[in-house]
């Protein structure tokens, strides 16, 4: 069987019951949209090998020479997935249209997780100025090794050793084996928002933030391009004016995008589904691990029906009190330890409501049920789904999450 027809089976095997294929971010969303279309029917063998084309030749290898084993397959519907999307602030491509820096940074570390059983997903959300320790990595420019580091900012990783640094950093950081990865920019942000047609964002009052040339009413908005990305990047005008605020908005940004991408007949429209499959091959560069077409249908369906309340989006737990790394963002790591060990174990869980702590949360076992007398085990009903545990502490939103960002005051 060849790659074009095991992916069109794939597709029309799931399109009409899972038709809804997003994930937790931007780009990946495209990504899961764009396959479908190209690979479901809906356009020519010739557009599938267009844009498979245009997948492979923008692939980055985040294994190495010297990889054991391929990652895990998702094909059959039978396992979870880990996926690092990464954004950049300084891709040579884009000039100097948003400033200029030495280094390219590693600016937006979002990592998605979807549960073996496609019924939770999680999404981290790492803050740039997180202070982690850093594996040694093979400089991309020149071959050399580059030396191990205690602890330095998360967004340094790019420039020690692009993608393929940043992954085994955020592996070192959450204990997580991440064998798929995407890279994106500025530019790309722009032109996959134009390309989805807009994301409805409501704030709590009007914004004007020149620094981030963001100027929007009260209410609700419909933001697309360089309006988009300037809500995504605004520090003074959404949240508490601190870096942290802008994970805030990237999480309403996101959830919203899921909703939109699920009832505005965005994927019974073709020119958009066309307009976003070349946007997304054109923009972002996957992980060789990714770039197959069979690779990315079976991770788009997987996705598909997850219930929005079972999407979770989460900032890293950290405090920016501590004196030793002043303005940067530290770890809570009792917090971060509980929460990344129920991501390993594909434990469900959602928001509590109390302020972090660097505690470790115990976990209990959950409570049994007394069984009644003279019941059997061929007598009793079917176990129900498990109601996700609430880990007090940690910072985000659900994808069914409607409520306003707050602007800045100040």
């Amino acid at each position: 069987m060849t790659e074009l027809q095991h992916t069109t089976g794939i597709a029309r095997h799931g399109r009409l019951k899972r038709s809804h294929a997003v994930t937790g971010v931007l780009s990946a969303v495209a990504l899961g949209l764009a396959v479908l279309l190209v690979s479901g029917g809906a356009v020519t063998a010739f557009a599938l090998w267009q844009f498979r084309s245009a997948v492979v030749a923008n692939s980055i290898d985040i294994d190495g020479p010297d990889a054991a084993d391929p990652p895990p397959g998702i094909g059959s519907y039978e396992n979870g997935f880990n996926l690092l999307i990464v954004g950049v602030d300084n891709d040579s491509a884009q000039g100097e249209t948003y400033g200029v820096r030495e280094t390219t940074l590693n600016d937006v570390n979002i990592l998605v997780h979807v549960s073996a059983d496609h019924r939770n997903a999680v999404v981290v959300s790492i803050p740039r100025d997180l202070v982690v320790a850093h594996p040694e990595c093979i400089d991309t420019a020149t071959g050399a090794v580059v030396g191990e580091l205690d602890a330095a900012p998360v967004n340094e990783a790019m420039g020690r050793g692009g993608l393929p640094c940043v992954v085994s950093t955020v592996e070192e950081l959450t204990g997580l084996e991440i064998p798929y990865a995407g890279l994106t920019s500025f530019a790309g942000v722009v032109r996959l928002s134009d390309a989805v047609g807009g994301v409805p964002i409501c704030l709590s009052e009007p914004v004007d933030d020149p620094k981030a040339g963001l100027s929007l009413p009260a209410g609700t908005s419909v933001v697309s391009g360089d309006t988009a990305l300037a809500f995504l990047r605004s520090r003074h005008g959404v949240g508490d004016g601190s870096d942290l605020a802008r994970i805030s908005s990237q999480q309403l940004y996101l959830a919203s995008l899921m909703r939109t991408v699920r009832g505005d007949g965005t994927l019974t429209d073709l020119p958009r589904l066309y307009a976003l499959a070349n946007a997304a091959a054109g923009n972002i560069s996957l992980s060789t691990s990714l770039a197959h077409t069979d690779t990315m249908v079976s991770m788009a369906l997987a996705l598909a029906d997850i219930d929005l309340d079972r999407l979770v989006f989460v900032q890293y737990p950290g405090t920016t009190e501590d004196p030793a790394f002043p303005g940067k963002v530290v770890p809570l790591q009792g917090l971060a330890d509980t929460m990344f060990a129920k991501i390993a174990a594909d434990e469900p869980f959602t928001l509590g409501a109390a302020p972090p702590s660097d505690e470790p949360l115990v976990l209990g076992p959950p409570a049994e049920t007394p069984e009644a007398p003279g019941e059997t085990d061929a007598a009793a009903p079917p176990a129900p789904t498990p109601t996700p545990e609430a880990l007090d502490g940690l910072t985000g939103r659900t994808a069914d999450d409607e409520s306003c960002a707050e602007v800045n005051r100040g």
